[in-house]
């Protein structure tokens, strides 16, 4: 039987990746948190909820949601859960980015990895093949947080 002490390399990647990806999640959050009003603009141009009282209501809500996510994650609270949450999060906002972008290479012949815009994320204005490759990898590092049965710095498991 694996036991921590006889696996101290695994349960330190997994630290660490439990809290790059809850780091990234807690700043760009807290990104869009602290410009609503430029994020809810952002998020019209994807122009994927036509309600402007849910819109508002997204705006308003996700942003708090990804920091708390990342704040579960990075202190080893319902893990695996969250994880979850982020890998469906992370499928749906890298569809709806490369959606935009293939949209903006047939209206503007551009070439697709030099097309430009802000996704939303957070970090203003961003190369889309960059942004994809960043969010392929932030759920590749989710989905293995899913996975990972590590509770080595967990603060879960120190409460109860």
């Amino acid at each position: 039987m694996n036991t921590a002490a006889q696996r101290p390399g695994k349960d330190l990647l997994i630290l660490a990746v439990r809290c790059v990806v809850g780091g990234i999640f807690v700043t760009m959050g807290l990104m869009k948190a602290l410009q609503p009003v430029d994020f809810l603009r952002l998020l019209r141009e994807f122009d994927v909820v036509g309600q402007p009282l849910l819109m508002n209501g997204i705006a308003a809500t996700l942003p708090w949601f990804e920091v708390m996510c990342g704040l579960l994650l990075c202190l080893g609270v319902a893990v695996r859960g969250t994880a979850l949450g982020l890998v469906i999060m992370l499928v749906i906002f890298t569809g709806m980015v490369l959606r935009r972008a293939l949209a903006l290479h047939e209206t503007s012949g551009v070439p697709f990895c030099a097309i430009r815009f802000d996704c939303g994320c957070g970090t203003g204005e961003v190369l889309i093949c960059r942004k994809l490759v960043e969010n392929t990898l932030l759920t590749l590092g989710a989905a293995i947080l899913v996975g990972a049965r590590s509770t080595y710095g967990a603060l879960r498991h120190r409460l109860f």
